[in-house]
């Protein structure tokens, strides 16, 4: 059992495959993803792995939390998950994991926190049909109906399917597959939709009803650390203009230079 990751939801677009045919995709941006901590058999009694992302400041964090940073010598992050993991499956603190941990058509599991849709009716709620829109009705034709039995037991029975409070809840989406990833700037792309919203964070994991795919990154992914940064990387894919050499079309000399000093050299 590998760890799973953290990521960002930074939305939906859509992509082209070879067969000209367009998949839609949820953006999950895992840039800056590090092992904060570890939970061994013999210290915690279970295996696991904690990881963290996004910058966060150390004034808006309880001094707990700093001591916990500062122990692990990692700049404090964010949000902090834990993922269960195999004993030989632990990653070093301080480690970075990189966006090629999971392999393109490989099938994941995507955990988040749904969107609140506050109080719903039936209809909305639970796929009621409602009732007829004549024959007697009025004014009720989207109410779900009767909802107890009669003298006995006389009561109803909880849980039953009601209006209510909708969304905002844990909600996990299995067996999403990965369409591509870019690990230069450290995004995931998966297939269909994912709970939450956007800016929103979200755990991805190795499907647990669909084999996991030869070669898949043991135990996890590593940003070596000789390579750039996510930004870095992306910022040196832009030309620089500094190193531009200074061209003379009319064959003039360039400003501060005098045609004496031309001839003196």
């Amino acid at each position: 059992m590998r760890t799973g990751l953290v990521a960002k939801k930074l939305g939906m677009t859509r992509v082209f495959a070879e067969d000209g045919k367009h998949v839609s995709v949820t953006v999950l941006n895992v840039a800056g993803v590090q092992v904060v901590a570890q939970r061994t058999k013999e210290t915690d009694g279970y295996s696991a792995v904690q990881l963290g992302i996004g910058a966060a400041k150390p004034r808006n964090m309880s001094k707990a939390l700093r001591g916990h940073f500062a122990k692990a010598k990692v700049e404090p992050r964010k949000k902090l998950v834990e993922f269960r993991v195999a004993p030989e499956n632990l990653v070093e603190v301080g480690a970075e994991i990189s966006a090629e941990h999971f392999v393109p058509g490989q099938f994941v599991d995507v955990t988040g926190t749904s969107i609140g849709k506050g109080f719903a009716g039936a209809m909305k709620r639970h796929n009621f049909a409602g009732l007829e829109a004549t024959h007697g009705v009025s004014i009720s034709h989207r109410s779900h109906g009767s909802t107890g039995q009669c003298q006995d037991p006389g009561k109803v029975f909880k849980g039953k399917k009601m209006a209510g409070h909708m969304g905002d809840q844990r909600t996990t989406i299995q067996n999403l597959r990965i369409v591509s990833t870019d690990p230069a700037r450290g995004l995931i792309l998966v297939s269909g939709g994912v709970p939450g919203s956007e800016n929103g964070y979200v755990l991805i994991k190795d499907s647990v009803k669909k084999d996991a795919p030869d070669g898949l990154p043991t135990p996890a992914a590593l940003i070596s650390s000789g390579s750039a940064p996510v930004e870095q990387a992306v910022a040196e894919e832009a030309p620089s203009e500094e190193a531009a050499p200074i061209e003379n079309v009319d064959g003039a000399a360039p400003e501060g230079e005098s045609d004496a000093d031309n001839k003196d050299a």
